[in-house]
């Protein structure tokens, strides 16, 4: 079959490369099926050059992939309706994070006619097989469709157990000369940078997290290392951004990798999402040995009711431990801290921003948002169950209109005191992140003019 598979533009200069898009192309080229990828974040296209697109050449089928979110939501609505206004219009497919939660309503609103639910490598590879045959689809797991106006679910699919058997993205068949200029933390104008996966899935269970998926499925080293050694020799990529939720599974597994990556004497640096149950001085100097230069890892309270209220399985001694340990490794922390959970109040909020000032490097600007209760997580239950929330229609259409703005208040303060003190936050961090950036250009300048430094290059900003 003949597949178009659409990027969607988010607005951004240089997009993060597509993943899981790339990882379906992967198994639909595979299988014999011709793929092509429709990138309107790289040309920035309206949603009119998809239509004329599609009028101009034809497809069996075309695929959108949506995370949850404000702009995502909204954005695939008007792909839909571009899509929809098409004069040959193929069979239409979305999947990802955004609908699998409710494929009822996404299918109702999107008019697609198959939603694949969660994990999608085998999942798609039926759906395509069975989709011009009346009757089949009732026995493909981990889809939902739509006859009519009558939708349709199946039971999940199983998860695949063993990822090492998904081929590779298929990055030829995307802009990678545009992809590998993504800037991440400590990259230097000289790095490329790619996004990777270093498994699937998290053994954690915070409240807020729209996650399907249970448990976690590592890649093997050998994969992960073959993986970067293609990248490395046919795109020159010198820095790898781990995007998977959670490489610092355990200590073992990550001690594994970092050895690995020392064996191999492949040389690049390295990013990761990690937990501070396992941030131990020894284990974070062995990850700077083998190239670790940023770990981002999900603080999100320093408070220890709230923290048990998420369900978070941290404590706030443990966070101060396990960020003065990767400081003290020489790694930089990412940190990422929310606002509005239950149990929040002024006082919580304060204590997250005090944190955020102590020890925040400038290798990132960080800012609070309030959180989110996405359809899928147990937040968002709670949220229906207490009455602040009907259903993914309330939350899409009524309440989640921008992801830095409260879409549901868990808190005992008013929507504008909450917004008051998110904007009294976020200017201290922002004039704290601006204010080290302009000591180190001043730093450079003495360099300059007072040492006389010849390998200063200008002042300019990436």
């Amino acid at each position: 079959m003949n597949i178009l598979l659409v990027v969607y533009d988010n607005d951004s200069y240089i997009h993060w490369f597509p993943q899981g898009l790339a990882y379906i192309a992967a198994v639909l080229k595979h299988a014999g099926h011709s793929v092509s990828i429709y990138n309107q974040d790289l040309h920035h296209y309206p949603e009119t050059h998809l239509t004329k697109y599609l009028n101009e050449n034809y497809f069996d089928i075309v695929g959108v992939s949506i995370i949850g979110g404000y702009y995502q939501y909204r954005k695939l609505l008007k792909i839909s309706e571009a899509i929809n206004a098409s004069h040959q219009r193929p069979k239409y497919v979305i999947g990802g994070h955004g609908p699998s939660p409710d494929p009822d309503y996404f299918l109702k609103k999107t008019q697609a006619d198959a939603v694949v639910i969660g994990e999608g490598e085998r999942t798609i590879l039926e759906l395509i097989e069975n989709m011009g045959k009346p009757g089949q689809l009732g026995q493909v797991l981990g889809i939902a469709w739509r006859e009519g106006d009558n939708v349709k679910q199946n039971d999940r699919r199983p998860l695949i157990v063993d990822v090492d058997s998904i081929p590779f993205p298929a990055y030829e068949l995307f802009p990678m000369e545009y992809y590998r200029l993504l800037r991440m933390p400590h990259a230097s104008n000289r790095d490329m940078v790619m996004p990777m996966l270093s498994g699937r899935g998290c053994t954690f269970k915070c409240n807020f997290c729209y996650r399907l998926d249970e448990g976690f499925r590592p890649r093997s080293s050998e994969s992960i290392l073959e993986e970067i050694l293609l990248l490395q020799q046919q795109y020159g990529i010198t820095y790898i951004a781990f995007g998977d939720e959670l490489l610092m599974s355990s200590t073992k597994r990550t001690e594994e990798l970092c050895e690995a990556f020392i064996r191999s004497g492949l040389k690049f640096k390295w990013d990761c999402n990690g937990r501070l149950n396992f941030a131990k001085l020894n284990l974070l100097r062995l990850m700077k040995r083998a190239g670790c230069v940023f770990i981002n890892y999900g603080i999100e309270a320093m408070d220890d009711q709230v923290l048990r209220n998420m369900n978070k399985a941290l404590t706030t001694d443990t966070i101060i431990n396990g960020i003065e340990a990767t400081l003290g490794a020489g790694i930089s922390p990412g940190f990422n801290i929310i606002f509005g959970n239950l149990g929040e109040s002024q006082e919580s909020l304060d204590k997250g921003l005090e944190f955020l000032l102590k020890y925040d490097d400038g290798a990132q600007l960080r800012t609070i948002r309030p959180v989110t209760p996405y359809p899928g997580s147990p937040l968002y239950y709670y949220a229906i169950e207490k009455g602040l929330l009907r259903d993914c229609e309330d939350f899409y259409e009524n309440k989640h209109v921008n992801s830095d703005l409260l879409s549901v208040n868990f808190t005992n303060m008013s929507d504008d005191d909450v917004h008051r003190a998110l904007l009294e936050a976020n200017s201290r961090l922002i004039q704290n992140y601006f204010n080290k950036k302009m000591k180190d250009v001043i730093e450079q300048a003495a360099a300059l003019y007072l040492g006389h430094n010849v390998d200063f290059r200008g002042f300019r900003q990436l």
